[in-house]
């Protein structure tokens, strides 16, 4: 193998195995399952109206991340796009930034599944009272499981992610449906029904506690723009990867506002009935039991299972593509850039991401006696806050792209989405620290701006690396730099058929 070889990875991914890892890793099932709880907290009854706000936000962001893929493709997702644009070491800083949220995810979403998992083996009776560390024991084993899939080609986790998640959220549709009819004919066990309330303020709930629901909007939908780091990966990339960015969140919007509605209707609006809905164990394992038959809660919550599992996989591989990239393109470690010549996949970056994840996992529990849904919590903050961030920067970027460079030409009035979209990220990042968090989720926005400040840092203290990285990107396959990209034409519009070559 060459040195050239060593560093390229394997084209091949049709249209549908890239939408399988942004799939899974928003997991819709498990976001459907936990976080409208979250939501209704801070939003009450409106949770779908919480959603629905969200869903708005997070097209404008695929905008940003449409146009950019349109014309880059690079494994490094959003430190290539950056870097591109507003230079290596804001590139560096998104990069970084985003591996943060990924392995985030990818632990959150691991120890959620174990969660999950401990509680269905109780239900079942194989597992009678588990003890608290069972969901560790559990997520370890999940981990291992986790390492051999991401090792292997990209191709063979792409089919399982899409096919698991695809069964499980056709599930969980065809049990919103059943309610929704019940619903309807008025027939909710406690008197529940149809109602449009669900997209109003209750009285007394405030315009910034709406916002405050919205976070958790973000949340479910965190990982919609993951197939951008399947770039060098797939077969037509500037085709397939804005429309599998596109295609997944506006999927997303339909899927969460639509769920989000029957699950709160289905609970009912009056303010016992919330607060019922915020205590639930599994939000659609209680619908389904209560409303179609006990199994059915046992079965959406084995679906869960394997959802939150799926999320942590496409978290560890977008995370994995990240760690390559970034040493690849000259900044850390040489032998994390190079690629396996059995499986074509960067095995030492994925090892080297999953035993952060691992060790991360370990300190959290053992030196702050963190419990699994404390880990939960914690790092789904920690996370969001890190890729609000990312976001921005990406969305910058591509405001000096379209409308500053004067490389590209597209309508000037387009230039109000990505502004758009910058507001509700600030506003979005504002209601997490004001009024800032009180006890352990105090630590959160710290924890979120320390993973930062590391490649901020960095960047400055060794201006040579960014300045190799820069270097780099420009080279590097599938990468153009701005002036040649846009030679290939004189303007492209969103999705189009045209594959150009690099």
């Amino acid at each position: 193998m060459t040195d050239a070889a060593e560093h390229k990875l394997r084209k091949g991914l049709s249209l549908w195995q890239v939408v399988g890892l942004s799939v899974a890793l928003m997991a819709p099932s498990m976001a459907a399952n936990i976080n409208p709880q979250g939501a209704a907290s801070a939003a009450g009854r409106a949770v779908p109206l919480a959603f629905l706000f969200a869903a708005i936000g997070v097209l404008f962001v695929a905008y940003v991340f449409v146009r950019l893929t349109q014309y880059f493709n690079h494994s490094g997702s959003v430190f290539g796009f950056v870097g591109a644009t507003l230079g290596p070491r804001a590139g560096v800083i998104a990069g970084w930034s985003l591996m943060g949220t990924y392995i985030s995810y990818a632990l959150l979403t691991c120890v959620a599944s174990a969660i999950f998992a401990s509680s269905l083996l109780q239900s079942i009776g194989i597992w009678s009272n588990p003890p608290f560390w069972a969901p560790y024991a559990l997520g370890a084993v999940e981990l291992v499981l986790i390492w051999l899939m991401a090792i292997r080609p990209a191709k063979n986790a792409t089919h399982f992610l899409l096919s698991v998640e695809g069964t499980t959220v056709a599930l969980i549709l065809l049990i919103s449906v059943i309610v929704l009819v019940k619903l309807v004919g008025g027939h909710g066990p406690q008197g529940q029904h149809f109602t449009m309330s669900v997209f109003t303020l209750a009285k007394g709930t405030s315009s910034s506690s709406l916002f405050l629901g919205v976070v958790f909007g973000f949340l479910s939908f965190a990982g919609f723009e993951a197939s951008a780091t399947l770039g060098e990966e797939a077969k037509k990339p500037r085709r397939d990867i804005p429309r599998a960015i596109l295609g997944t969140a506006i999927f997303g919007g339909i899927y969460f506002v639509f769920v989000t509605s029957i699950e709160t209707m289905g609970f009912g609006t009056s303010a016992k009935e919330v607060t019922a809905f915020v205590n639930s164990g599994s939000l659609l394992g209680d619908l389904g039991t209560t409303y179609v038959a006990s199994w059915v809660g046992n079965l959406i919550t084995l679906g869960t299972v394997i959802s939150a599992f799926g999320c942590s996989l496409a978290s560890t591989v977008g995370a994995s593509r990240l760690l390559f990239a970034i040493n690849r393109d000259g900044v850390g470690v040489s032998s994390l850039a190079k690629v396996s010549p059995k499986y074509d996949t960067p095995v030492q970056a994925t090892s080297t991401i999953v035993t952060v994840i691992a060790v991360i996992a370990a300190i959290t529990a053992i030196a702050f006696a963190a419990k699994p849904f404390d880990e939960f919590a914690w790092f789904g903050t920690i996370g969001t806050l890190i890729i609000l961030v990312v976001y921005l920067l990406a969305t910058l970027g591509a405001i000096y792209l379209l409308f500053v460079s004067g490389k590209v030409k597209v309508p000037q009035w387009e230039i109000i989405l990505p502004i758009i979209a910058i507001g509700i990220l600030g506003y979005t990042i504002y209601r997490n620290v004001v009024p800032y968090p009180t006890g352990v989720f105090a630590w959160m926005p710290i924890a979120s701006g320390a993973w930062i400040l590391v490649a901020l840092v960095a960047v400055i203290a060794a201006p040579a690396l960014a300045k190799r990285a820069g270097e780099r990107l420009t080279m590097e396959e599938g990468l153009l730099p701005i002036e040649s990209a846009y030679d290939i034409a004189d303007s492209v519009e969103p999705l189009t058929n045209k594959e150009p070559s690099n």
